[in-house]
């Protein structure tokens, strides 16, 4: 029954939708009609598709337009130092950050950002957000075992830790390069930082004689588990739910030993009272269940840091043991595990 339970929540929050937009009156959007369109600026890593529906059910039911501008980690923080000013009466040129977790971190550690706090963001617990409010988790997607329901049913002993997978004897895995993704190489950075390396080097050489390919793109080993060419996938969460809401044959499997996540969060960065407040309804709204449900509707499917909300209550690994996803490690120490890995593991 739990892979129905985001299709019943989505069909209720739908119904709800279209009660409260029947409640309002006939000339509503007629009294909007000539009111200027206030804009907001947000600098993103999300990708486009996630920040186009973002943006365009945000402008549909709030009138205001949040324009959002991709980039990279680095350019973000860059952006951001060249923005910040001494001097208050002027205007930062962006007004929120949807990003990253890490890269929200960095900038809260140069105090670029400035602290804000709701009901919402309050709720969210404080693993997911800075301990002064100066940015707040939205989601987070976590990687799981992705296991294909044929291969369940010949096994007893089911691999249900990191253990256990690397030392299970005949499977086929698949699994992305750490080399292609950031949730697969951050996969790789958080092991090293909670097992240890020689402990997470073991793991990945256990696995590495059972993966049938290292896939480049996070959809593909999802597919593969679904289609029966490996029996289980370490795979990205969100991915896992959107194959499972198209009918593929999947089960979930959270790792009892932990599990790697990214974090996606927000931060206002604007220092105009004006826009400050626009920022902050926005921010909300992100935390809330329409957002979610936008999201679920469009393909998007990530576990909402609001405890408050019915798209967190509907998932079943909300309370999965996560690895600390704190750790500072260097681009150059990040450079030499890849390394490593590639020597030591995959071309060994």
């Amino acid at each position: 029954m739990r892979r129905y339970t985001i299709f019943i929540l989505t069909a209720i929050m739908l119904v709800l939708a279209v009660v409260a937009g029947m409640a309002l009156p006939v000339d509503a959007d007629k009294k909007t009609l000539g009111v200027p369109m206030q804009e907001l600026t947000a600098y993103t890593t999300l990708p486009a598709e996630t920040a186009a529906v973002l943006s365009e059910v945000y402008e549909r039911e709030n009138k205001i337009r949040v324009n959002f501008v991709p980039m990279t980690p680095n350019e973000i923080l860059q952006e951001i130092k060249n923005d910040a000013v001494s001097d208050p009466t002027v205007v930062r040129t962006v007004d929120i950050v949807v990003a990253d977790s890490k890269i929200l971190r960095e900038a809260a550690d140069l105090n670029l950002l400035t602290p804000y706090t709701s009901e919402a963001s309050d709720a969210v617990k404080g693993l997911f957000k800075d301990e002064f409010d100066r940015w707040t988790g939205i989601w987070y997607d976590p990687i799981i075992f992705c296991a294909n329901r044929d291969y369940l049913r010949t096994t007893v002993d089911l691999p249900d830790t990191w253990e256990k997978l690397s030392r299970a004897g005949k499977i086929r895995v698949g699994i992305t390069d750490f080399l292609a993704a950031d949730a697969s190489a951050n996969l790789m950075f958080q092991m090293i930082g909670n097992l240890g390396d020689a402990k997470t080097y073991e793991i990945l050489s256990g696995l590495h004689p059972k993966v049938i390919q290292y896939a480049k793109f996070l959809s593909n080993p999802v597919r593969q588990a679904g289609m029966g060419e490996v029996d289980l996938s370490v795979a990205v969460e969100s991915e896992t739910l959107r194959y499972l809401q198209n009918g593929y044959p999947l089960k979930i499997i959270y790792p009892a030993d932990g599990t790697s996540y990214l974090l996606t969060g927000f931060a206002i960065t604007t220092i105009d009272t004006t826009r400050h407040a626009a920022a902050a309804k926005f921010a909300d709204w992100l935390l809330s269940d329409e957002a979610q449900l936008y999201l679920q509707t469009n393909g998007f499917y990530f576990i909402p840091t609001n405890p408050q909300t019915l798209a967190y209550k509907s998932f079943a690994g909300k309370n999965l043991l996560l690895f600390d996803n704190r750790q500072n490690f260097s681009e150059q120490q990040q450079r030499e595990f890849l390394d490593r890995w590639i020597k030591d593991v995959r071309l060994k």
